[in-house]
């Protein structure tokens, strides 16, 4: 992959579906976060101080702004990794920001300490599980399209849904491999086992015919 990322092709559809259930564990970050600070804390987050554990209907627009922009973060990505070089350190500088400035917001608001503190804790935490999930995303959503040269190119492996030239087998899965190889120890042995029992038995029976 060069510096322009011009050999850099982008899994759409696994890249949106990881983007998708980010989405659902962002607004679950704050549903969770609401119904444990009002809950165990009681400190009035996200809603007024009358509202239930899990606070009201601005509780949930809250929840789905965070899916929405955790959509947005998503098409970021899928953006970077067309074109940008180092595209998910360019993702991580911009989420990270952007969760600074989410973090630091309630500080601004009128409201109590307490309000203040947890409601930037809750933004902090579902912008890192954006940040972190999406970069996930967007490593695993890369696919290479680099040619190997026939002298250097090993056996194909699967990578995703198509074949990474330039990797093998054994690289690609070594635990599997590995395991493959210790089972095949394990039959040989046995087998081994098993024919000199055989064989002893019949030098055995063998002897008390005589």
């Amino acid at each position: 992959m060069n510096e322009n990322g011009s050999e850099r092709a982008v899994n759409i559809t696994r890249l949106w579906s990881g983007g998708l259930a980010t989405a659902v564990v962002a607004a679950l970050v704050i549903l969770a976060g609401t119904l444990i600070v009002r809950g165990i804390f009681g400190v009035p987050v996200l809603a007024p101080e009358e509202a239930g554990h899990l606070g009201d209907a601005g509780t949930v627009g809250y929840a789905l702004l965070a899916a929405l922009i955790a959509l947005i973060a998503t098409a970021l990505m899928h953006m970077l990794l067309l074109s940008a070089p180092r595209a998910l350190s360019f993702f991580g500088w911009i989420i990270g920001l952007a969760t600074a400035i989410a973090a630091v917001t309630p500080f601004t608001q009128g409201a109590e300490l307490s309000s203040q503190i947890f409601t930037g804790l809750i933004n902090l935490v579902c912008g890192i599980a954006i940040a972190s999930l999406l970069r996930g995303v967007g490593r695993s959503a890369i696919i290479s399209r680099v040619p190997a040269t026939p002298e250097s190119r090993p056996e194909p492996a699967l990578y995703q849904e198509g074949v990474l030239p330039g990797v093998g087998q054994r690289d690609y899965d070594p635990a599997r491999y590995r395991a493959m190889e210790e089972d095949a120890e394990y039959d040989e042995a046995r087998a081994r086992a098993e024919r000199q029992k055989a064989e002893e038995e019949r030098a055995r029976y063998g002897t008390r015919d005589d």
